[in-house]
């Protein structure tokens, strides 16, 4: 509608300021030395959100960082809508190798870098200027609630029971959310999963203290080589994930999905170019595009342990460590595959060091229907501003919280995310076009506008 874009136009330089002031704040939810900046990121989201013409605005404590819940209601006839995001980002570490301060926004040829650009301060900002949009123009066609958490990268590790005991303030037709990414600003598409977690840690522990390694090396085990071997096991030479079974509750994707999702251009030598690698490497039997989106994963997303100061230093250390997280698909649940994993890695761990494995955090896959009106709304707006239908394509990602809203609330969860693949999440260089905020901002209102006409025809 013209009137939106007149007015998302005219104030365009004021919200990419906005957002820029957000992105200074650094909400880093698994740093305690961050718990007053987690605090200040709140307050930010709530003012935000009472400048953009909610109704009201709260913040709301759980024993680890706060919630921000807001509303706007017009009328307990139109259908109401839930927008989730959150506003805590991964830790910016390592520093040095950042182009510019992670929490100093710069604007670079057309892009934001920083860390929580595109995930998820960018996106859900989005939503909250769309509610700027829709409140001046006086053209909300729908009710409208904010839940922005602050531990959505620290696994939601509170939000089950915020949205347990909070089912009636919370109650919606619809969420929506915008933490995900497009195929590209020319070949637009929306995400129909995303796939779930489980996520542990694992301690290695040999002899009681570091050791000389010449004097003992050869008679006692060394923990970080043993650690090695266990983690080498978990692959065979194929690819496929060795423990048994894994891939009992993997629903097998058809012929013809698996031919929908082939239709996503994807240039293998630009993929290899942009990551500097020189072959890829995965599940045999199937493409990239299948290993990253409908194909679960085991990754070792850190390993550690004896000296890694400058120099060298002889030792058989007495501790090694990994951190191991496996993405699941429909059907895998969470719970059951993470206790599938830990038993795993106490029964392959050989008699000579002691084992312990921690779990961290996890959450389940989710899957939007194609067929229902919440993706055709989604993929309705998507087509009146891009000028052109969105491809539906499989995340690779997680959002631990989706199958639980579902479940608590009653409702579907539809995604409508702007970022990129490339767009470095939890990477250095963080970073997020500017067209691409903008085109969330235009596109939002829409899916408002076609959601209220299709839940009330």
């Amino acid at each position: 509608m013209q009137e939106w874009k007149d007015y998302q136009a005219a104030n365009k330089d004021r919200f990419l300021n906005e957002l820029l002031e957000l992105l200074r704040i650094p909400s880093v939810s698994a740093r305690s030395e961050h718990k007053d900046d987690m605090l200040r990121c709140a307050e930010a989201v709530k003012k935000s959100l009472l400048n953009a013409g909610a109704d009201k605005a709260e913040i709301y404590a759980t024993n680890g960082h706060p919630v921000v819940y807001a509303e706007k209601f017009i009328d307990a006839s139109k259908p109401t809508v839930l927008v989730y995001g959150h506003y805590d980002v991964q830790p910016a570490e390592p520093l040095e190798l950042w182009h510019s301060g992670p929490f100093e926004p710069t604007i670079k040829d057309g892009k934001i870098f920083a860390r929580g650009a595109c995930d998820d301060k960018g996106q859900f900002y989005m939503h909250v200027k769309a509610l700027e949009t829709l409140v001046q123009t006086n053209s909300l066609p729908v009710n409208i609630k904010f839940i922005i958490e602050g531990e959505e990268e620290i696994g939601s590790s509170h939000l089950a029971d915020f949205v347990k005991q909070n089912k009636a303030l919370l109650k919606a037709d619809v969420i929506l959310i915008s933490d995900t990414a497009m195929i590209s600003i020319d070949t637009p598409s929306i995400d129909v999963g995303v796939r779930g977690l489980t996520y542990v840690e694992i301690e290695v522990t040999g002899p009681n203290r570091d050791l000389h390694s010449g004097v003992y090396g050869g008679a006692v085990a060394n923990p970080i080589t043993i650690l090695a071997k266990m983690i080498a096991s978990l692959h065979d030479g194929d690819n496929h994930i060795t423990i048994p079974g894994f891939y009992d509750d993997v629903v097998e994707s058809s012929a013809a999905e698996r031919a929908e999702l082939a239709k996503a251009p994807f240039d293998e030598e630009e993929y290899k170019k942009d990551l500097e690698v020189n072959a890829l490497w995965g599940e045999k039997g199937y493409t990239a595009n299948e290993r990253t989106g409908i194909r679960p994963t085991l990754e070792i997303n850190g390993i550690w342990g004896g000296y890694i100061g400058e120099g060298s230093k002889t030792v058989l250390p007495s501790k090694a460590y990994a951190k191991i997280s496996c993405r699941l698909v429909p059907n895998q649940k969470s719970a059951p595959m993470e206790k599938l994993l830990i038993d795993h890695l106490y029964k392959i761990a050989p008699p000579y060091v002691q084992v312990k494995v921690t779990p961290h955090h996890g959450g389940d896959p989710y899957m939007t229907p194609v067929d229902s009106i919440e993706y055709k709304a989604a993929s309705k707006a998507i087509e009146a501003t891009f000028g052109k239908p969105p491809i539906p394509v499989r995340g690779g990602g997680s959002i631990p919280i989706t199958a639980l809203f579902e479940s608590e609330l009653g409702c579907k969860v539809v995604f409508l995310g702007f970022g990129l693949d490339s767009d470095n999440l939890h990477s250095p260089n963080e970073k997020y076009d500017i067209v691409n905020f903008y085109k969330g901002i235009e596109t939002i209102p829409y899916f408002h506008k076609f959601y209220a006409e299709m839940k009330l025809s």
